[in-house]
């Protein structure tokens, strides 16, 4: 039996290789020291302790389920119910931990449309003036006033990284993914750490207008 992850691996350096001869991949990209990953970044939520405590319980903390590939992060098993105007919702909205000093609620345009929001693209931690929601777990309620919004595209990396490419914090890149739905990305922003690692974030509705999946092809460029 053929094993097909082996096969999908195979069929990716056969298209990475006629995209180099063919001139298409970006010299810069390809001799990159860390290998850049594009991963879809489904509607999800960052909460504090104190809704924590409001949703789970008082003192409750979150239990990891998967580590993301970012240094710390992680899946919560915990899971709320987001409530929308008009009373409309969207249940086991998934918890990222670990909780942050913000309430922020991260949603892909079908997905705000469904619920009736308005929400503005925003980089994450810049939820003045966003729509609010209530949130409600297995224990309670929690109201935020303000934090709906929708990432905007972004790249993590360390400073090894940034000066690869020539690029600095709050920069901006553009990302190309090859394929039948092939698009590119124009406004990728750029987040500088040491703890980072490469790695863009697409929500869902970005990452199916590309058709990205795990053998796609893609470049990133300044």
């Amino acid at each position: 039996m053929q094993n097909t992850q082996n096969s999908s691996s195979i069929e990716q350096l056969v298209r990475q290789s006629v995209y180099r001869q063919l001139g298409l991949l970006d010299a810069k990209s390809e001799s990159a020291p860390n290998k850049l990953l594009v991963n879809i970044s489904a509607r999800h939520c960052h909460i504090t302790q104190e809704a924590v405590d409001a949703l789970f319980g008082k003192g409750h903390q979150l239990t990891p389920v998967k580590w993301l590939y970012q240094e710390g992060q992680y899946a919560a098993k915990e899971t709320v119910t987001l409530i929308g105007p008009r009373s409309r919702v969207i249940s086991n909205l998934r918890i990222l931990g670990p909780c942050r000093d913000i309430n922020q609620i991260e949603l892909a345009y079908t997905d705000a449309r469904a619920l009736g929001f308005d929400v503005p693209v925003r980089q994450s931690g810049d939820i003045a003036g966003t729509p609010g929601c209530m949130l409600m777990g297995p224990k309670g309620y929690f109201k935020m006033d303000q934090g709906v919004i929708r990432a905007a595209i972004h790249v993590h990396m360390s400073p090894e990284d940034a000066a690869h490419y020539g690029v600095k914090d709050k920069d901006f890149m553009k990302l190309k993914v090859f394929g039948e739905c092939g698009l590119t990305f124009d406004r990728i922003y750029v987040r500088v750490k040491p703890e980072f690692k490469l790695e863009v974030h697409l929500d869902t509705d970005e990452g199916n207008a590309c058709g990205l999946s795990g053998d796609s092809i893609f470049e990133l460029t300044k």
